[in-house]
């Protein structure tokens, strides 16, 4: 799951829940070099379907700046995930920031991308908070049932009789930062306790 879908009301307006996905990528980006000391080389996996070349610009921008070489990897259907993952680690790649996407933050393809991640040795980081409880590195964002609750109580509106136009578009209010321990030290990588104290969880 990527953003959760919104409708345009009549009038030119949308409503639904947007939860600033793209947004998130450079946060998690930040993270994903913090939580892997002596970075040089990281890979980002995009969805050549959902992601916008200016959003990928601004996040070689931000890696350049911190002196990281950012390569990136596009994908376009499932099947392409894994040989781009392969080509990633090939290409001297030590962590990986999976963006968000439809595509990406799928749960099967989530867990495909975990189960790879963890045969390549490659520490990395989702959007989904409950793809690190299933076995991933790291993850930061909204939980997604927090966001089904949000779709929820927006349809009940709707069914008593609210119309779309005057429901405002939503954003969820917490993100967490869930950190995978026994992840890290299946793959051999040792996260800075630092950034483990400011994690909402860790998996140990």
């Amino acid at each position: 799951m990527g953003s959760s879908p919104r409708s345009r009301a009549p009038g030119g307006n949308t409503t639904g829940i947007s939860i600033l996905s793209p947004e998130l990528d450079g946060k998690r980006q930040e993270l994903l070099i913090e939580a892997t000391p002596g970075l040089r080389n990281v890979a980002v996996l995009a969805d050549s379907n959902a992601t916008a070349p200016r959003h990928l610009e601004q996040l070689q921008d931000a890696a350049r700046a911190r002196s990281i070489a950012l390569s990136i990897f596009a994908v376009a259907k499932p099947e392409e995930i894994g040989p781009a993952m392969d080509k990633a680690k090939a290409s001297g790649a030590q962590a990986l920031n999976v963006l968000a996407s439809p595509l990406l933050g799928n749960y099967s393809n989530g867990l495909f991308v975990i189960e790879r991640a963890a045969a390549l040795r490659l520490p990395t980081i989702h959007q989904w908070p409950d793809m690190a409880e299933d076995g991933g590195f790291a993850a930061y964002g909204p939980r997604m049932t927090e966001i089904f609750r949000q779709e929820a109580r927006m349809i009940v509106k709707v069914l008593r009789g609210t119309k779309p136009i005057d429901i405002p578009v939503e954003q969820p209010t917490r993100f967490e930062l869930v950190i995978n321990l026994r992840t890290a030290k299946a793959i051999g990588h040792e996260v800075p306790a630092d950034l483990m104290l400011r994690a909402d969880k860790v998996i140990e």
